[in-house]
């Protein structure tokens, strides 16, 4: 069983999440402020924490520096604040995920899903279907579903793309975690390589490019890969 810490200062979304959460069977702590936070996440340490940006006593991107100096516990930040700076604050932070309230509470379990699961080892991932191509990204082919003659060329670098994509189904891969696993440790600003390189992907990959399904863009976060 995995143990949730819940951060909010709204007792009504700690009520609403404890009892959903423990419906399916998590353990369940919350916590109404920063510093309780804290302190609960080192009394009993968490394996995922949901926190609210707006608190009392300290913003939420504080919290989460703070929690990122001693445990790498995934963070997926709930906010109802619009912004993309904010976002990309929280995600610089540490924060594995973002979600805008008011949110769903199926939106929420998935990304809940998705962040528990660790960023995998292509090695380990069956072939997965993009538009009409099939995609094996341990050996490195694409073939059609429809047997067709026209099979795209990745180069390299679209092949090291889209092997982390594909490896985390659901999962939101940050700009910076995208650019120091494949340009080097160096990189994290380099954005532009991304767009171009993901816009190559959907044009050779997605039935509809400009409205892609699978290969999907997170403004300003990063992208994911939608089965």
């Amino acid at each position: 069983m995995s143990r949730v810490l819940v951060v909010d200062d709204e007792p009504q979304i700690l009520r609403t999440l404890r009892i959903n959460l423990v419906a399916r069977d998590y353990e369940v702590d919350t916590a109404g402020d920063g510093g309780e936070a804290l302190h609960a996440a080192a009394a009993s340490p968490p394996d995922l924490v949901l926190l609210d940006l707006v608190l009392p006593d300290m913003d939420g991107v504080e919290v989460i520096r703070k929690l990122r100096v001693w445990t790498p516990v995934p963070i997926i930040v709930l906010s109802g604040r619009m912004g993309n700076a904010d976002k990309v604050d929280a995600l610089d932070a540490g924060a594995d995920d973002y979600v805008t309230k008011p949110f769903s509470l199926d939106e929420l379990l998935a990304r809940i899903r998705a962040v528990t699961r660790p960023l995998t080892s292509p090695e380990s991932v069956p072939v997965a279907q993009i538009g009409r191509c099939l995609v094996d990204v341990a050996n490195h082919t694409v073939t059609t579903a429809d047997d067709s003659d026209s099979v795209p060329h990745l180069t390299r670098t679209e092949w090291q793309l889209l092997e982390i994509l594909v490896a985390n189904p659901g999962k939101l891969v940050t700009q910076r975690q995208l650019l120091q696993r494949v340009w080097g440790p160096r990189y994290g600003v380099e954005t532009h390589y991304l767009r171009q390189y993901l816009a190559h992907l959907r044009r050779k990959l997605e039935l509809e490019p400009a409205r892609p399904r699978h290969l999907v863009t997170e403004p300003g976060l990063g992208y994911r890969f939608q089965p």
